[in-house]
Formats: C-alpha cells, sequence, structure tokens
C-alpha cells in the first residue's frame, strides 16, 4: 500500500498532485527546479490500486535547540487527490514517516500544517510564530550612531552562512543550511543581499530584500550585535526615496519597538510551523538541561506513537543528563504529566510550563512543574525557512 518513490521517475505523478492539492502550476523550468530539489527527499505514496493516491514527502534536516544540533524530519508536500480522501491515507503515511524517524536518529519533525486541530489530533503542536512588520519607512529615519558600513554583495555563501550560523544557535528549531538548502530554498528568488561590517571589515550581520511597488521588503535580517542591526535599519532608511514602507518577517519577542521613538505600527503574529518529538527517550538524552543538580518526572501519553509512553525519570546534574524510561506506570502519579506535543512546546522554548499548568494543558503539583521549568533553558523559538 505504501511505496517510496523516485523524484526522477515519478516526478510526473509526484507533482500532478502537488498542483492540483496546492493549486499551483509549474513551467517547465520550475517542474526541473522541483525534481532537482526534490532529490534530497524521502516520498512515500499510498497506492491502493497501483496508482498514487496520497503522498508525503520527508526532508532530513538538522536544526539548532539551545545551541546543539539534533536531526529533525520535516514533513512536507502532504497531499491525496479527492476521491481517496477520509480513507486514512495521510495517517498511514504519517505513521510510516515517524517509524522511520526513530529509525533514523530524527528525534524532532517540523511542518507548516494545513490545519493545526488535524495535526495535533498526531502529536504536532504549535510552536513556531511568524511576527510581521509594516513599518512607514520615515520611524526608521534617526541617528543610529553605529560604527562600520553596509555592502551590496554577490553569490558569497561562505559570508552569509558564517553570520547565519552564528544567529541561528542563538533561537531554537533554526535550520543548520547546507549549499544547496541556500541555493534552491533561501536565495531562489534573486533576493539583493547586504552584509554589515564592523569597522574592522568583520561581517556581523546581512540582509535579503527587495524594493518593489514602493516597498522595501526584507526577507531576512540577520545582526549578530546591536552595531549591525542599527547599520542595516540604517540602509534600509536610505531607500527613502524609492519606498515608503518596509515589510519585514522577525522573531516573535522582536525588540525592534523598543528602538524606535514611534512604535505603533502595524504587528501582526501568524502560528507557523508545528513541532514534535519523534523519540521522547531519545530527544530527553540530547536535550541541553540547565545545569541544575535536580530531577523531575514525566508522565508522556502519545496516543499516536505509543513507543513514547510512559513514565521518564529525568536527573540532571553536574556530569550531564541521566534518563530512565518505564514503560508502565507504577501508579503513582507524582511529576508533571503531558501529551508529548506540549512536552515539545516546552522544550522549544514556546511556552514555558508554568504557562501550560496554568491554562490546564499540563497536569501535576507546583514543585516539579517549577523544577521542570528551572531546568528548562529560557530560549525563544524562530524559523524563519519555510518547507
Amino acid at each position: 500500500m505504501i511505496r517510496q518513490l523516485d523524484a526522477e521517475t515519478d516526478a510526473e505523478a509526484i507533482f500532478s498532485l502537488s498542483q492540483f492539492a496546492f493549486q499551483y502550476t509549474l513551467t517547465d523550468i520550475a517542474f526541473e527546479q522541483k525534481r532537482e530539489e526534490a532529490k534530497r527527499h524521502i516520498i512515500w505514496g499510498w497506492m491502493p490500486e497501483g496508482e498514487l493516491a496520497a503522498k508525503l514527502h520527508l526532508i532530513p534536516l538538522h536544526c539548532y535547540i539551545s545551541g546543539k544540533r539534533f536531526a529533525m524530519g520535516g514533513v512536507s508536500s502532504v497531499a491525496t487527490w479527492p476521491e481517496y480522501r477520509r480513507q486514512g491515507a495521510v495517517k498511514q503515511l504519517l505513521k510510516h514517516a515517524l517509524r522511520y524517524m526513530r529509525q533514523n536518529g530524527q528525534t524532532l519533525s517540523f511542518l507548516h500544517p494545513f490545519s493545526f486541530a488535524f495535526y495535533r489530533k498526531y502529536g504536532w503542536e504549535h510552536v513556531f510564530t511568524k511576527k510581521e512588520y509594516h513599518i512607514p519607512i520615515t520611524r526608521l529615519k534617526r541617528q543610529w550612531d553605529a560604527s562600520g558600513y553596509v555592502r551590496r554583495i554577490g553569490e558569497d555563501l561562505d559570508t552569509l552562512q558564517t553570520v547565519y550560523t552564528e544567529y541561528a544557535k542563538r533561537f531554537n528549531g533554526m535550520l543548520d543550511r547546507d549549499a544547496k538548502w541556500w541555493q534552491q530554498r533561501v536565495l531562489k528568488d534573486n533576493w539583493h543581499k547586504a552584509v554589515a561590517y564592523d569597522a574592522d571589515g568583520t561581517a556581523e550581520g546581512y540582509m535579503l530584500y527587495k524594493v518593489e511597488n514602493e516597498m522595501v521588503r526584507i526577507q531576512e535580517l540577520v545582526s549578530n550585535t546591536m552595531n549591525a542591526q542599527q547599520l542595516l535599519l540604517q540602509f534600509v532608511a536610505n531607500h527613502d526615496s524609492m519606498a515608503e514602507n518596509v515589510e519585514m518577517n522577525v522573531p516573535e519577542y522582536d525588540n525592534l519597538p523598543l528602538m524606535l521613538d514611534e512604535p505603533r505600527f502595524e504587528q501582526k503574529l501568524k502560528p507557523y510551523f508545528m513541532a514534535r518529538i519523534v523519540d521522547v527517550h531519545a530527544f530527553l538524552r540530547q536535550f541541553p538541561f540547565r545545569n541544575a543538580s535536580t530531577s523531575v518526572v514525566l508522565h508522556i501519553n502519545d496516543s499516536f506513537l505509543p513507543e513514547n509512553n510512559g513514565i521518564y525519570h529525568v536527573r540532571q546534574s553536574e556530569t550531564g543528563t541521566n534518563v530512565t524510561h518505564l514503560s508502565m506506570s507504577d501508579g503513582k502519579r507524582c511529576g508533571v504529566q503531558c501529551n508529548a506535543g506540549h512536552l515539545a512546546a516546552m522544550l522549544l522554548g514556546y511556552r514555558r510550563p508554568a504557562d501550560l499548568h496554568w491554562a490546564g494543558l499540563i497536569q501535576g503539583n507546583r514543585e516539579a512543574v517549577d523544577k521542570l521549568n528551572a531546568m528548562i533553558p529560557d530560549r525563544q523559538p524562530f524559523f524563519p525557512d519555510f518547507f
């Protein structure tokens, strides 16, 4: 019923379904680009009658959690022909993909949902929120007092990658990008590239942007110092003869409104990507808990992937983290009780344990919740990419 597809030989069937389901049309050139990009994907098809009825793409990726690199499976392009919908095809494909990820050490999975409620049934949870600014460019015209300079560059991936990687490690969830990801995903729309250098000529930030229809559209503004951010904001303001407004995507808790004299401009928060812990035991063992001599008991319920069910004793000491997994409950309900999705929301920094406890989404005595709260690093999630 489920068969692995080939991005070369099965491309026509794969992208015919994608174009129908996601309502777009590929030119011949775009089709070849999609086929080339899909070579890094693992694609499974649900084929009840020998023909492709539904499909799922899994993209092997890596992301940073508290500065540590984790293997992550990106679920993408999940689609079903309408005559085969509501027959459990996607459920089977998701189960198949999760089992594959567990076997291959991918302890995390991200996806962009068509419906949050639908994927919550299968253990994914809202973790990443996109914040969008729409700013009159005059708000950025001020004396920023930065030292250094900004220069537009050509195809200098080494500089972009160096600056990006330092920045990515400050957040939870940002990808460890390789050269193909930069070329096929990040830079594919021919963005202008501007780099901020300090007075000594060291690259500290960059910006990917376009100017069109009297708008500066910023795809990414990455800065590793306040000086770099100020340099780039001054650079944006220098486009005031060409544009009236600026659009950009930023982390949810971005501080730009604190820096401007007039913070009243359009700011939108949009739920974006979901995350799931694929292998709870392995992920807890890898997770960089705060270095404190403490322990907590977690009762995890994962109805879709019962391998994760059970009690986890997490003990943190000076030498590292020790995790013991008991598959059966001993009847005691001490510690913190939650499902796999809410565990991901806490560990990836979307919400603190105390917040979820207050909302009634996790259970446990306050002492256990406070212990867990103290063990989790306070680092915000951010995911500027798409798949």
